[in-house]
């Protein structure tokens, strides 16, 4: 009995002092047991989809989250892509003199703090977006605040009353897919595919925009203004 009890002791000192990297290689073990998750998304090239940051893809879905992480990672992206390609219109119609001072009928953006249409289109887009009062910026957060509540509050196009927990707080509830499809488009994968792509060139032309606006020379591309 006494030997036993020896033995035992004997293993847990041994076990306090093993090495690191026993444990660093149970978790990676662990992580390579997940299955792999698949990301929608793949950049068509001559024909055949290149899937760029694969690597860190699995990372995020299976070592440092899972598939609903990779699902919450696909939604910023789609988002993100959304808002940029907002922008890249707004941004070519400021430059391209498709003002509104050209086309509303009223002549001031605000008449209390006495902001013309006409002043805004005679600035640099990011000039004019300087130029706004703290009214307009509030306006416009407001705007997006309404609509990230109703992704965080709805399911299936209804507010989720019966839920303990937003349906936009639970793993994996935000996806980017607001429900709105007033013209009743079929949604396929190669139309999700091309929004995807769209909102990726989006960002780098807005990007390459801004930095061309701020910093005359930074981007050696001839421009269309």
């Amino acid at each position: 009995m006494k030997v036993a009890l020896s033995a035992l002791a004997l293993a847990g000192a041994a076990s306090a002092f093993a090495p690191a990297n026993v444990q660093t290689a149970r978790t990676t073990c662990l992580a390579m047991a997940k299955e792999k998750v698949p990301c929608f998304g793949a950049t068509p090239l001559l024909g055949e989809p290149v899937f760029v940051g694969e690597n860190y893809w699995d990372k995020i879905t299976q070592e440092w989250g899972s598939a609903e992480t990779g699902t919450f990672i696909r939604a910023a992206e789609l988002k993100h892509g959304r808002s940029a390609m907002i922008a890249t219109v707004g941004f070519a119609f400021h430059k391209l003199g498709l003002t509104l001072n050209n086309i509303s009928p009223h002549e001031y953006l605000s008449v209390t703090q006495n902001i013309k249409f006409a002043d805004l289109a005679a600035m640099t887009p990011l000039d004019a977006m300087k130029s706004l009062p703290a009214e307009s910026w509030g306006q416009m957060f407001a705007a997006i605040a309404l609509v990230e509540i109703y992704e965080l509050t709805h399911k299936d196009g209804k507010v989720a009353y019966d839920e303990t927990v937003a349906p936009g707080l639970q793993p994996g509830g935000l996806t980017g897919d607001l429900g709105w499809n007033p013209l009743g488009v079929k949604v396929t994968d190669r139309r999700r595919l091309v929004e995807l792509q769209n909102g990726r060139a989006a960002m780098f032309a807005i990007s390459a925009w801004v930095a061309a606006d701020a910093i005359p020379g930074s981007v050696p591309i001839p421009l269309l203004w």
